[in-house]
């Protein structure tokens, strides 16, 4: 009985933004992803100097990397970028349109950009800047965007192949880590930021993406019992003038 309580309904089933079978463990691991992104820009607020976990990790300079690697994060570095960061997206909204997974499309646009957002907000913030005063550096919104974006197609992906808990934190988590591990590497090659930046632009995507995937399905929830509960009202009262009747008699008396 209170297994089948704790389950949320969701209208859209497969479809849903943030599949049902994952939304209890995902708000534990978005909660500790929002502690940690508090904890980081306490420590590091106001600083402009790598701290000791940066320091082992590396020393943020403009040449820690050479060819061929440097080429790879220009081009991965590029995919953050407003025009880079643009086509990423449209590719994402594409393929989910045609997998006919609009909800999908909306957490791609909406989950990044609130998680850009975020990060945009959290560096004014925190104040934490990197070779000069100029340059905010905590969280990497580079890194966030990766981030939040593999897990709007990680979602996709546990929905539309149907899989368990176990599998479906896997494939979402796994995806995550890869995006914002290749971003965060080469944010920290180019000396744009400190690992802990990039820590800090994964664990912001982490906080924000669950709790954006809940707002989509909520809002399309509330959208689609509108409609039903309409559509019903209409089929108990069939006397009830339709505005499509209205439109059709207004039409007949103009031409009269």
């Amino acid at each position: 009985m209170s297994s089948e309580r704790r389950q949320e309904p969701v209208r859209g089933g497969a479809s849903a933004a943030s599949p049902p079978v994952l939304r209890g463990w995902l708000r534990p691991v978005a909660g500790f992803a929002a502690l940690v992104v508090a904890v980081l820009g306490g420590l590091y607020a106001g600083g402009g100097e790598p701290g000791g976990v940066d320091r082992w990790v590396s020393s943020p300079t403009a040449d820690s990397v050479g060819p061929p690697w440097r080429r790879l994060a220009l081009v991965l570095d590029f995919l953050g970028e407003p025009v880079g960061s643009v086509l990423l997206v449209a590719a994402v909204v594409a393929g989910c349109l045609l997998l006919r997974r609009p909800r999908a499309a909306v957490l791609a646009v909406a989950g990044a950009g609130v998680s850009v957002g975020v990060a945009t907000a959290l560096k004014h913030l925190v104040g934490r800047t990197i070779h000069g005063d100029g340059n905010l550096s905590y969280p990497s919104g580079h890194t966030a965007f990766a981030t939040a974006l593999a897990l709007a197609m990680a979602l996709l992906a546990v929905g539309r192949l149907g899989l368990g808990r176990a599998a479906g934190m896997a494939l979402v988590l796994g995806a995550a880590l890869v995006a914002g591990a290749a971003m965060g590497w080469a944010q920290v090659a180019l000396g744009a930021h400190y690992p802990t930046d990039t820590l800090g632009g994964w664990c912001t995507a982490l906080a924000v993406v669950p709790a954006t995937g809940w707002l989509v399905d909520r809002t399309a929830d509330r959208t689609a019992d509108r409609a039903a509960a309409g559509a019903a009202d209409r089929a108990a009262d069939p006397s009830a003038p339709r505005p499509e009747g209205r439109s059709a008699d207004a039409g007949r008396r103009g031409r009269h």
